[in-house]
């Protein structure tokens, strides 16, 4: 069975196309992107999507509520059949109906070691506080900012010399690393969630 993906998107779609090469490269088996969907109309991961045939979709959120535009969402993620949801750069919060429609089939990526530095902009978060140590998180999405159940994270050590910018850029090299890696395991069901632990059966 092809486990079909949809990803959200609001930027460039750096990590989109991580995971577009593994499935190229055969290092996720029996899955495939359906669709794209972005909340802008100039992000360039629309671009990628389109580049490798996969439905690319902008989704203006002007004219809807929250609500009402995850509703929009709901409707295009059942319109592809879609098994797990990927966001990839996506700025906005998804809302417990698609939470709940999708529980334990959301991952997201976040640039820090989660329990730590949160939202917005956490590389500069980490950088500022002085941290020795930072690096990025593959998460299942719940109702929280960032709070889901953790599925693999990488560390990247604060060098000295560092800037907000050699940080991030180190940070996402790895981010391209892992999230494929939890795309893979997910699909191949080697992820078991037991309360806020998950486990790779791997």
């Amino acid at each position: 069975m092809t486990v079909k993906i949809a990803v959200l998107v609001s930027g460039r779609g750096s990590n989109l196309q991580a995971i577009i090469d593994s499935i190229e490269k055969g290092h996720i088996n029996n899955a495939r992107i359906s669709v794209v969907i972005s909340n802008k109309a100039d992000a360039y991961a629309l671009e990628r999507a389109r580049k490798y045939g996969i439905d690319a979709v902008f989704l203006d959120p002007a004219g809807h509520d929250r609500a009402g535009y995850d509703r929009e969402i709901l409707n295009i993620l059942a319109e592809h059949d879609t098994d797990l949801l990927l966001l990839a750069g996506y700025f906005r919060l998804l809302g417990s109906e698609i939470i709940e429609a999708y529980r334990h089939r959301v991952l997201n990526i976040h640039p820090s070691l989660l329990p730590a530095f949160k939202g917005l902009h956490a590389q500069r978060q980490a950088f500022e506080y002085g941290v020795k140590v930072a690096g990025c998180t593959v998460h299942f999405v719940d109702e929280g900012l960032d709070s889901g159940p953790i599925i693999l994270q990488s560390c990247v050590p604060v060098l000295p010399g560092d800037t907000e910018e050699t940080l991030t850029a180190r940070i996402l090299e790895q981010e391209h690393i892992i999230y494929p890696e939890a795309v893979r395991l997910f699909v191949e069901g080697k992820l078991k969630v037991e309360g806020r632990n998950v486990i790779a059966l791997d």
